[in-house]
């Protein structure tokens, strides 16, 4: 989905709640499931506030989304709404600190909670102590804990195993793939003996060993770097995951080094992003062109919105790019009442996107001799726009 989708998504929920709840009949979603969607922070963020609005949620699935603290923390503020909660997987994000202490402190409004992912997830000593804290005092009925791979140490980890004491419900602690060394793999070991827990302990095969004495994390450094991972990089990424997947390792060297790939159009067209657009190069126009068949209005209305979708004001190149594209050509169409009639009636029905009223109402606004021509179906469509605007 990406950001965007993420964003229309929660916009539809939120719709979709207003109006049932309306009618005496509130949207109650339960199971909300969306791993690997690259939804990260802000398309996280609008779910949350959808989430929150809901709050009938019992299980909620989103691993692999590229959100860090930012989103984290707005999603933890959601769960604390959604009393429920049995199920909360977001496995393979980035907590960091930060998140995960604002998700220990949402956990301890969800009584309700039996799995608990956060594996992969890099909650660091700081977060995982803070989760212990959480689990201690709560929790009841807590079947899993998954804090895994998460650069956890062995004091935080041995606080994480005293936090589950008398957790009779637990049947799975997995701390696998930390910073725990050979005596600290020991000692935890032995600290869950301890408890007759032993055999709810996982693996701790893939243990990292303890952290070098002179390494200096410092988070917020690390939380930056990891923010500023960029749209390319991650399709990068995951281009070579298809390929690991659908391909031989050797095959993707068949191709000479020599050969240049082609432009990717529908790459483009797909998932829009700046640095797409100016590697189509300086024939940009021309391959959009033929990849979209101008004779089809609608295909040719959401190929202009997608484009239009990476102008950059401060990006220089981009909009020189953009307008590029914009043939000159291309004679304007011209506006008549009926246009308008059609609009009126349009923007009345419950298909219509709310946030596209205010953009239309500025639109209709604007000095315009095309649309001063269209005298009261001009002046109808903005009482309309108006009226709108304010029911909703």
């Amino acid at each position: 989905m990406g950001i965007g989708g993420g964003k229309i998504l929660a916009a539809s929920l939120t719709h979709c709640h207003k109006k049932s709840s309306a009618e005496a009949s509130p949207l109650s979603l339960k199971v909300f499931v969306a791993g690997r969607n690259r939804l990260e922070n802000d398309g996280a963020t609008a779910l949350a506030q959808a989430f929150q609005l809901m709050g009938s949620l019992e299980e909620v699935h989103m691993p692999q989304n590229g959100i860090n603290h930012a989103g984290i923390t707005a999603l933890a503020s959601a769960m604390q709404q959604n009393k429920a909660l049995r199920i909360l997987n977001l496995n393979d994000n980035t907590f960091t600190e930060k998140g995960a202490i604002a998700m220990a402190q949402a956990l301890k409004h969800l009584a309700s909670v039996q799995v608990i992912n956060f594996g992969d997830c890099l909650v660091r000593p700081a977060g995982a102590k803070a989760i212990a804290e959480t689990v201690s005092e709560g929790l009841p009925i807590l079947k899993e804990l998954n804090l895994s791979y998460g650069e956890i140490t062995e004091e935080a980890a041995l606080a994480v195993a005293q936090s589950v004491k008398g957790k009779d419900k637990l049947e799975k602690l997995d701390l696998n793939g930390n910073c725990l060394g050979e005596d600290g793999c020991v000692a935890l070991k032995d600290a869950m003996e301890s408890l007759n827990m032993g055999e709810i302990l996982g693996t701790l095969s893939d243990d990292e060993g303890e952290p070098e004495d002179d390494e200096d994390e410092d988070e917020d450094d690390d939380e930056e770097d990891l923010e500023d991972v960029d749209e390319e990089e991650l399709e990068e990424e995951e281009e070579e995951e298809e390929e690991e997947e659908e391909e031989h390792s050797t095959s993707k060297f068949s191709t000479p080094v020599s050969a240049p790939r082609p432009p990717d159009v529908s790459s483009f067209l797909s998932f829009p992003s700046p640095d797409k657009l100016l590697k189509l190069g300086a024939n940009r126009a021309l391959l959009i062109e033929q990849q979209v068949d101008v004779s089809d209005a609608p295909k040719t209305a959401e190929a202009f919105l997608k484009i239009a979708s990476v102008y950059k004001e401060e990006n220089r190149d981009v909009k020189n790019a953009l307008y590029c594209i914009c043939p000159d050509k291309v004679k304007p169409v011209l506006v008549v009442p009926g246009h308008l009639h059609a609009l009126e009636h349009v923007v009345q029905q419950d298909y219509f996107p709310e946030q596209s009223v205010a953009v239309l109402e500025a639109f209709m606004s604007r000095n315009n001799k095309i649309l001063e021509s269209c005298g009261n179906a001009r002046i109808t469509l903005q009482t309309t726009l108006q009226r709108v605007k304010s029911e909703s």
